[in-house]
């Protein structure tokens, strides 16, 4: 029996600052039997979505109601090097509290490219070494979140998002399970925030006339839906990790649907 009634996957973008409408910022949903379709963003002057937007029209649908699963295409967390080498306490909340203040891209006007120039922020004293990887990353074959001006690099990406998933934890609370972290096992009935990596489905169906933006969060949706559908959730929410790697994940983070 599906656990969600809803799937939402975003292909996000680390682009320009936090109020621009960004062509390559994509949603697409589905209900349990529904085939995913895009969401626009509401009627105005901006023709495509903000991350400003996206972050208060999520809230707004995990607020609504129904068990949504909703995967975002941009690491959580980083790499277990970066928490020693910066002396990060506490667990992720405080992680994306601290990220916050040195990398403020959710601030309008704020870009990534200048707090990495030192125009705003302070990104010099939190930053990290491009050959630091995730354990999810080294699995999936990803790239680090600190390899930037790369094709394929969710550098940027994940340093736009970072402070949106702060907003979310902080508007929705103990109402959504951002996993792993709240636990690796979501209590049914609550909506799920997860990382995924479209690389891993969007070769298994053909793009039909979308763009790459479009089809990474067109996969990712059909993903989540299907592995629902055909009962495949639970194991991949308990990758398979052994006793030393485990804590390290929960602190790191994971890809979802990564080995």
């Amino acid at each position: 029996m599906p656990k969600f009634d809803r799937y939402i996957g975003i292909d996000y973008s680390g682009a320009a600052t936090a109020s621009t409408s960004l062509k390559g910022l994509r949603i697409y949903a589905a209900e349990l039997m529904q085939t995913p379709v895009e969401i626009l963003p509401p009627p105005g002057p901006r023709k495509f979505w903000t991350r400003h937007g996206v972050a208060e029209w999520l809230a707004a649908q995990l607020r609504s109601g129904g068990a949504t699963l909703v995967g975002i295409d941009h690491a959580f967390s980083f790499p277990l090097r970066y928490f020693e080498a910066h002396r990060i306490p506490g667990g992720w909340p405080e992680f994306l509290d601290d990220f916050q203040r040195h990398w403020p891209t959710d601030v309008e006007q704020v870009r990534v490219e200048d707090i990495r120039r030192g125009l705003h922020g302070d990104g010099a004293s939190r930053g990290g070494d491009a050959r630091w990887r995730r354990l999810t990353e080294q699995r999936c074959r990803a790239k680090s979140v600190f390899h930037f001006d790369v094709q394929g690099s969710v550098a940027k990406s994940t340093h736009a998002g970072l402070p949106w998933l702060r907003y979310l934890k902080r508007e929705l609370g103990a109402s959504v399970h951002f996993w792993p972290f709240d636990g690796w096992k979501p209590p049914r009935g609550r909506s799920v925030i997860a990382e995924v990596y479209p690389s891993l489905s969007s070769k298994s169906s053909p793009s039909e006339g979308r763009t790459p933006d479009q089809h990474d969060a067109f996969s990712a949706t059909r993903w989540l839906q299907m592995t629902d559908i055909n009962d495949f959730l639970d194991m991949y929410f308990q990758p398979m990790l052994n006793r030393e790697d485990r804590p390290i994940a929960e602190l790191e983070g994971w890809i979802l649907g990564g080995a």
